[in-house]
């Protein structure tokens, strides 16, 4: 198949376009040349921009990764701008494409993120739960909205709510070790806030799945099907370092360094997957334990 993938230069494209290129024709979006292909490297094709097209008539399948990350930065008015619109802006240039096309792509699999249920209490939430209004929720919202424009009887798209991605190389894990690494490690708050996580192996699957399975469309939480307490899982973590986790960190000391950005650490989901469970879908890491086994092996 010919796949047009964009933001593939991000901790999930650095691991599904290689795995993608071995079998298919990917071509990837990216706004830096050199940076895309010292991560991808030359196999891909690379464009620049979207303007370059007049339609997708040549692709069959596009994968929406494109965004900013969404929590570099502390959340300004401005960087709240650019979260919003780093995907807003590609989605909705991707769906002109779709529609300008005559023979377009059977699917299109687009990001969100569990940040659309916002804050919710203990209860598991699956895809039909209701979110709590505030700015993540808004975020992935309209992202949602934008991408199912393009959905047809030639189109069905899929929309991923992604959880924590972890995986040894890069993305919230690696954030997290230097404190962990050095004893420093803890629960944030209270603790008892949500946290859904997802391998970063199963994300590739799910997308995989969704790809080639032509009765998917809608909706699909992209968790592990076993979330975990924020305490839980910072035990779970201090563990598989051989370390303690004696060292929680207060929520007024987290709302003083991230201000809102802060309400991702403190608040939480617990995000059940049921639709890819009632498919059938098999989780290679399903629980906190099987995925750190895995990417801290005992040594």
């Amino acid at each position: 198949m010919k796949i047009l993938i964009t933001g593939g230069t991000g901790f999930i494209g650095q691991a599904l376009v290689p795995l993608l290129c071995t079998e298919h024709k990917v071509t990837v979006l990216t706004r830096n040349l050199n940076n895309a292909k010292a991560k991808l490297g030359d196999i891909p094709r690379f464009i620049l921009n979207l303007d370059q097209f007049k339609n997708l008539d040549n692709f069959d399948v596009v994968i929406n990764l494109a965004g900013e990350p969404i929590a570099d930065k502390p959340w300004t008015r401005e960087q709240k701008a650019k979260l919003c619109h780093s995907r807003w802006d590609v989605t909705a240039r991707l769906v002109d494409l779709f529609q300008n096309s005559e023979n377009p792509p059977h699917c299109l699999i687009s990001a969100s993120a569990v940040g659309y249920y916002g804050r919710q209490k203990v209860t598991p939430i699956d895809e039909d739960s209701a979110p709590h209004n505030e700015f993540t929720h808004h975020l992935c919202q309209e992202w949602e909205r934008l991408a199912l424009l393009a959905q047809t009887e030639l189109t069905r798209v899929c929309t991923m709510r992604i959880g924590v991605v972890l995986d040894s190389s890069g993305g919230a894990l690696q954030r997290m070790l230097t404190p962990f690494k050095l004893g420093l490690g803890g629960k944030i708050a209270s603790g008892q806030q949500g946290m859904s996580w997802i391998h970063r192996r199963d994300v590739i699957r799910v997308i995989q799945y969704l790809m080639n399975t032509p009765s998917c469309q809608g909706v699909y939480n992209t968790t592990s099907p076993n979330p975990v307490s924020n305490k839980l899982f910072s035990k779970t973590l201090a563990k598989s370092l051989h370390r303690p986790a004696l060292f929680p960190l207060p929520r007024f000391v987290a709302e003083k360094m991230f201000g809102e950005m802060s309400d991702i650490l403190t608040e939480g989901q617990y995000v059940v997957p049921q639709r890819l469970l009632d498919e059938g879908f098999k989780f290679s890491y399903p629980t906190i334990d099987s995925a750190m086994t895995q990417i801290f092996p005992k040594q």
